[in-house]
């Protein structure tokens, strides 16, 4: 249960809420352009751009859930059970592990042309990276201040879908939501005229006009609530200012301890919440227990460095006392 969004100020923001049942105890990571990227089918990457985001470090190796590169391009990996598929090893294709795709196309593309050229010879490999870490069922939102695009690794094969509202969340597939938007085409932030016969009614409350907004936590719901809030947000072109929006963007889908609560007898939480400024390479993010803001600026790392950065998460709730 994940949501990811982009938002475009003078600058493009992009970030997403990792809602699950337990942490991996995941860090903001910076890998710097000399940071040696070894790929399972691909050797070993010695140079590449700098990369921002958050993730867990295992045996030394970024596993990154969402990211930024020093150029703008964005890319989050969200939860797909049941229609992520992954192969065997395919001649003439770049093999790739899902857990190394996201260090794949930022280590290597400027901009979402670019990455888009790299998809098109790609083939998720089905590899775990250890006995203890198997793989995540998972597909992909990119981005940058042209546009998104979603990333898919279905039965079929590999599908690149156009993403022209900057949103992803979980199952079904992308184009089932894409499908699902239009259902709720009569929703505005206008007050709606509301007539009935050659009865006019005065709308009784403020927001009337977005009645019908699904308000469940399921993944197709989270998917248009997003959207509409996304699409019809408003704010100034500074920092704070955006920062500030985007994370009450995603303050629409965040989950709350109780309210999502599986088998086994445990809650879904949002995590974390992260918002990157793509232009500055700054990593903004807040946790289920701080919800103070907290950031890391990648360019106040030496990004010519070998040997990864990584930032533990601020956790203790952090209480500005005015008297």
């Amino acid at each position: 249960m994940c949501t990811a969004v982009t938002y475009q100020t003078k600058d493009l923001y992009f970030g997403r809420t990792l809602d699950l049942e337990y942490s991996h105890h995941e860090k903001v990571v910076v890998t710097p352009r000399n940071f040696p990227l070894p790929f399972r089918d691909k050797g070993v990457v010695e140079h590449h751009h700098a990369i921002i985001g958050m993730a867990t470090v295992a045996d030394g190796y970024p596993l990154y859930y969402e990211a930024a590169n020093e150029h703008g391009l964005a890319m989050a990996g969200l939860n797909f059970p049941g229609n992520a598929v992954y192969f065997e090893k395919m001649p003439q294709k770049d093999n790739i592990t899902p857990f190394e795709l996201i260090p794949w196309i930022l280590g290597q593309c400027e901009n979402l042309s670019q990455a888009q050229e790299k998809l098109k010879n790609l083939s998720l490999w089905q590899e775990n990276f250890s006995d203890e870490l198997p793989l995540s069922p998972l597909h992909w939102m990119v981005a940058d201040p042209t546009g998104a695009i979603t990333v898919e690794s279905v039965a079929e094969g590999l599908k690149i879908h156009e993403n022209p509202v900057g949103v992803l969340t979980n199952n079904p597939t992308f184009d089932y939501h894409m499908t699902r938007l239009g259902d709720f085409g009569n929703l505005s932030r206008e007050q709606p005229e509301i007539r009935f016969g050659d009865a006019v009614l005065t709308p009784y409350s403020r927001g009337m006009g977005a009645m019908g907004l699904p308000g469940d936590l399921s993944s197709v719901s989270r998917f248009v609530r997003a959207a509409f809030t996304k699409c019809n947000s408003v704010s100034g072109d500074g920092e704070a200012e955006s920062v500030s929006q985007f994370f009450h963007i995603l303050g629409t889908v965040e989950q709350t301890r109780g309210c999502v609560r599986l088998p086994d007898g445990r809650d879904v939480i949002t995590v974390y919440t992260s918002c990157i400024n793509t232009a500055r390479g700054i990593y903004y993010y807040t946790t289920y227990e701080n919800r103070s803001i907290n950031a890391v600026d990648m360019r106040r790392c030496d990004l010519d460095s070998t040997e990864l950065v990584a930032y533990p998460l601020e956790k203790k709730p952090n209480i500005y006392r005015q008297n």
